[in-house]
């Protein structure tokens, strides 16, 4: 018996295949090889062909099954996860009226802003728990206005997730969790947002029938049971976007829970247990996957641009030329904690959320010439970097959050020693590093709602623990020390 999770990414789509009764990826593999076309047509735009995600999706299918073995017949359920706050657009007939407009496409800024006004910030946070933003309502607003005809022939809505399970049961049908990170959800009402369509003038007939995050939400059709190798009939039992599912995929469910990611960009990813939201929207709120009106669990989503990005540019700029990520680490261990006063501000990827959408840039404060040198330098780099998750932690415990435990991939900024046990000890919460992926945990997410997992601590019970990072109590006062004066030049 065994679980299918599909990942649709903007770069990729990977499909992961896990044996039930072991909680094992058995096989994985993504396609294209290279980067996904990514169309911009104007600065700012980004689109992407819904049909060129289906297509990589079969090929990704098809190199799994190959390498695994296993049939399409032996394949219980089917999970999917996708790149979150995109817009999909199909007529009557199922046909795509136009590209997707993605998650980094700024076109609906202005019309998110409006709507933020028009509606009143405090009932937006209040209900909607974010500003309208750039999110999926505002790209349909952007649509609306600019392409008539087309909005005309609407006849639903969908996120890049609710188009492959479109695409694989001929159902259209969405979750809360997704219509949350469109921002079409009221939280308080606990319904679709009155005020969102009635100030953009959507029908409500566009939003698709809600189903469960987990649950039976469709069977494969005999039409995609034969483009894929399947048997028809397999149950589509879970969705959810990128960031809720890399949470379910490091088993964090739970309010205190921290799910977190450091490549180019960083991720703190927290579950609430009642519904709040940051009045000045540092951050964004969602409905996590085991979200219920019963049972309030909710996403915070920290995002933070200057983060892989500003270590990389410190191997690239300052670390001796040829030197690998991780010698650059042992180099920068030679430094002591605080990096002998030099504070790194690494906002220099644009502009920051979490400072109110400021662009404050890079800076580099306390540099004294006949002290440091490039091991100070780089470990203040790293230093920054996790300053920054805890100026944006410290957002989140504002709104009621307890940090107790941060779960993470072991990769990008996780496999340095340094940045992994200064984020640790100046956060004070234990770091669990894991082995898992995005489609992996999709197909564990499908096990739940098929029902052969009976919880997520049985459906994660065999997720591989690589190392767990305990804070150093004893050196404490030295990282709030550093971290304090890290602050003061912001």
């Amino acid at each position: 018996m065994y679980l299918l999770g599909y990942d649709l990414g903007s770069s990729s789509v990977k499909a992961g295949l896990v044996e039930a009764s072991t909680g094992k990826i058995i096989a994985s593999d993504f396609f294209p090889k290279v980067e996904m076309t990514i169309h911009a047509e104007k600065p700012g735009w980004a689109e992407q062909n819904p049909e060129s995600w289906w297509e990589n999706l079969k090929l990704a299918n098809e190199s799994v099954l190959k390498k695994s073995g296993v049939t399409g017949d032996e394949i219980s359920a089917i999970g999917i996860s996708w790149q979150m706050h995109g817009l999909v657009l199909v007529d009557k007939n199922q046909k795509v009226l136009r590209p997707s407009i993605i998650w980094c496409d700024s076109r609906a800024v202005p019309y998110g802003e409006k709507a933020f006004k028009a509606i009143g910030e405090e009932k937006c946070l209040s209900h909607l728990l974010n500003s309208p933003g750039n999110f999926t309502a505002a790209k349909l607003a952007w649509v609306k206005e600019n392409e008539p005809k087309i909005y005309e022939q609407i006849y639903k809505l969908m996120l890049p997730g609710d188009f492959v399970g479109m695409k694989l049961t001929g159902d259209i049908v969405t979750t809360v969790e997704g219509l949350s990170e469109g921002i079409f959800w009221d939280f308080k009402a606990n319904k679709l947002s009155d005020d969102v369509l009635n100030y953009f003038g959507f029908d409500k007939s566009f939003i698709p029938e809600i189903k469960p995050t987990f649950g039976i939400q469709g069977l494969v059709s005999a039409a995609a049971a034969k483009e894929l190798g399947l048997k028809e009939g397999i149950p589509v039992t879970y969705r959810a976007g990128d960031q809720p599912n890399n949470a379910l995929s490091l088993n964090v469910f739970n309010p205190g829970e921290i799910a977190s990611t450091a490549g180019t960009s960083g991720v703190v990813y927290g579950v609430l247990g009642e519904v709040n939201y940051d009045p000045k929207s540092r951050v964004n709120t969602f409905a996590h996957v085991n979200h219920t009106a019963a049972q309030t669990r909710l996403g915070v989503l920290l995002c933070i641009n200057g983060t892989g990005i500003l270590n990389s540019w410190m191997k690239k700029n300052v670390a001796p030329e040829g030197i690998s990520y991780k010698d650059m680490d042992t180099l920068a261990g030679q430094s002591p904690i605080g990096s002998r006063g030099i504070s790194i501000i690494p906002f220099g990827n644009g502009a920051e959320r979490i400072l109110e959408n400021k662009e404050v840039g890079c800076s580099i404060h306390g540099i004294n010439f006949n002290v440091h040198g490039k091991s100070d330098m780089l470990r203040a780099a790293q230093e920054g970097i996790v300053f920054s998750f805890q100026y944006g932690m410290e957002i989140m415990k504002g709104m009621g959050m307890d940090i107790n435990v941060i779960r993470a991939g072991n990769a990008n900024m996780f496999f340095s020693s340094i940045f992994r046990q200064t984020l640790a000890s100046v956060s004070g919460a234990t770091i669990e590093l894991y082995d898992t992926d995005g489609a992996a945990g999709a197909a564990k997410g499908a096990g739940i709602g098929v029902g052969i997992y009976a919880s997520n601590k049985e459906a994660f019970a065999s997720l591989e623990k690589l190392a767990v990072i305990e804070p150093e109590k004893d050196k404490a006062e030295q990282y709030q020390k550093a971290y304090q004066l890290w602050k003061s030049h912001l």
